[in-house]
This record gives structure tokens, sequence and C-alpha cells, in this order.
């Protein structure tokens, strides 16, 4: 017998890069950009890009969830203290990272399927492609879109202004 499916994303839990659970609702009422990241990939720099979108919003409601992921061409070897060092030093991220995990396949993590049935890729395929897919959520917990790694975090930023306007009419 399998495990119903969460029916909210603040049902989950995950485990933070420093090995401490984090329940998703803590982020509750604020917007999310969920992305699983991999140092050694030609997306890689996009993490400045995340980056300059959390200083600019994050006192505004937006948190970016960044989840370390090997799956692809093996883009992120390094331990967690090597992940959690190279974002540091490299890109200055301060955004919230996690323990580096599967995306697709048997052992994904249940919070990545989860998203990918909320929001099917390309012809409604729930794999995630490649690093530095993104997914946005509203301040409600809805998955609203999928953006591929080929989208720029700065090409995000209308979406999550728009977001971030509705959120705060909403909790005015």
């Amino acid at each position: 017998m399998t495990a119903a499916m969460p029916h909210s994303l603040y049902d989950f839990t995950v485990t933070s890069i420093d090995s401490q659970p984090v329940d998703l609702n803590t982020y509750r009422n604020q917007v999310l950009l969920i992305v699983n990241t991999a140092s050694q990939c030609g997306f890689t720099p996009q993490y400045k890009g995340l980056q300059a979108l959390y200083d600019k919003y994050a006192d505004q409601g937006l948190v970016i969830l960044g989840f370390p992921c090997n799956q692809f061409g093996q883009q992120e070897p390094g331990s967690t203290s090597e992940i959690q060092s190279f974002c540091e030093m490299r890109f200055g991220v301060t955004f919230p990272l996690f323990q580096k995990i599967d995306v697709n396949g048997q052992n994904a993590h249940p919070l990545y399927k989860y998203l990918t049935k909320a929001v099917p890729g390309i012809f409604g395929t729930e794999a995630v492609k490649w690093n530095f897919t993104k997914f946005l959520v509203d301040h409600a917990g809805n998955v609203v879109k999928r953006y591929s790694s080929l989208t720029k975090p700065e090409d995000i930023e209308k979406a999550i202004q728009t977001l971030l306007q509705a959120q705060s009419a909403v909790l005015k």
C-alpha cells in the first residue's frame, strides 16, 4: 500500500542543508520559488540571479528554496558542506538550501513528485528535464508555474512581483 499524496505543499517536511527538519508550513503566506540546483552545471551562474531576486524581494515575502540534485550529468557531486560552502563563497547565497535530493525516478523526493504532478512540463511530462528547473508557488501554496532551466531568474521577476502584490492585498 502506498502512502497518500499530501493535499498541500505545506504538508511536506524537508531537511535543511544543516540536517534540520523544516516544515514547509513555515513558509505559509509567502511566495516561493523552488529550484533544483547543481554546482557544476552550465546553469550554475543562475545562483547569482536567484540571490538577486531574494535580496530584492525577501522582505516582501519571497523565499527561494534550493534543492541540490546530482541526477543530471553528476553535476552536484559534493558533500553537503561542500555545496553550502560553494554557494556561500562563490555566489553569496543566503536563501534556504536543503539536503541533496533526487527530483525524478523511484527515489524522487515526495515534494518533487507533488510539484511535477501539480504543474507538468512540456507535452504533459512530469519529469524534471535538468538542473535549475523552477517552480513558482503563490502565498496560498498553489503551484502556479514551472520554468525550464533556460529561464533566467530575472525573467521570472514580473511573475514574482504579481504574486507578491496579490499576497499583500490578501494579507492586509
